[in-house]
């Protein structure tokens, strides 16, 4: 993984210094009054392939200067794909808001991968269904409009495609809008409404939802497994955030 720098406790200290005295100075004790957080790197990142895991004791020195701010709390950005634990381990050394993206784009992303790839097995044999070929379709309008992923993916071409669909930097989420992305989506979702899927096919591509349904905690629907994959990384988040958890 590369060095990730944690925020000096210093410069911590200096920039709710800097803020509150500029907030003194315009005359805004009150609106200081209301200011919660601070955004701090504690020492978490992610790369397109590498996840850098939250150190506590990396962050011991940042954790201790919070403590003379009992009004402050630190907002955390790039916690996508950390575990459970070490969400939690964020919360309880006061990284209050935890900012998230693009892991819950990436679930999506692999939530549709996923129905995909069952839509292939289950409906390609039918001469009469037209298939979404939403992987495809995704990839090429991406190659045809590179714009929003040619400075963040590099290497050969191969290595580049691979990026493309799979990065945890998930730069697909800016083409999930496009009309023939969005088109092939639908596409899929209606593909699928109109049979059912087979349990087989849940398990072998989308497992978590397998057990819900099952469990009778979830529809076998293509939206609500959809919506489900993405549940699952906002599930760590709740664990993390929620007390005697």
């Amino acid at each position: 993984n590369e060095e990730v720098q944690v925020t000096k406790a210093s410069d911590f200290e200096a920039t709710v210094e800097a803020f509150r005295k500029a907030f003194l100075k315009h005359n805004l004790t009150d609106a200081w009054e209301n200011v919660i957080a601070v955004v701090v790197q504690p020492g978490v990142e992610f790369g397109n392939e590498v996840i850098r895991e939250y150190n506590r004791e990396d962050a011991s020195e940042l954790r201790s200067a919070l403590k003379k701010y009992p009004n402050l709390v630190f907002e955390g950005h790039s916690t996508d794909y950390q575990t459970p634990s070490c969400l939690k381990e964020l919360v309880e050394d006061g990284v209050a808001i935890l900012k998230v993206g693009p892991a819950l784009t990436f679930a999506l992303r692999e939530g549709l991968f996923a129905l995909n790839y069952i839509e292939n097995e289950l409906l390609r044999y039918n001469p009469d269904v037209e298939l979404s070929n939403f992987i495809s379709v995704l990839d090429m309008v991406m190659a045809k409009k590179p714009e929003n992923w040619k400075k963040h993916y590099h290497g050969d071409g191969a290595s580049v495609k691979l990026a493309r669909k799979f990065s945890f930097s998930d730069r697909c989420r800016y083409y999930l809008p496009k009309a023939e992305v969005k088109e092939a989506i639908e596409l899929l979702i209606s593909n699928l409404k109109s049979v059912r899927i087979p349990l087989t096919l849940i398990s072998q591509f989308l497992p978590l939802q397998y057990i819900k349904i099952r469990n009778g905690q979830l529809k076998n629907d293509p939206e609500a497994l959809l919506k489900d994959r993405i549940i699952n990384y906002i599930d760590d988040y709740i664990f993390a955030t929620m007390p005697n958890t």
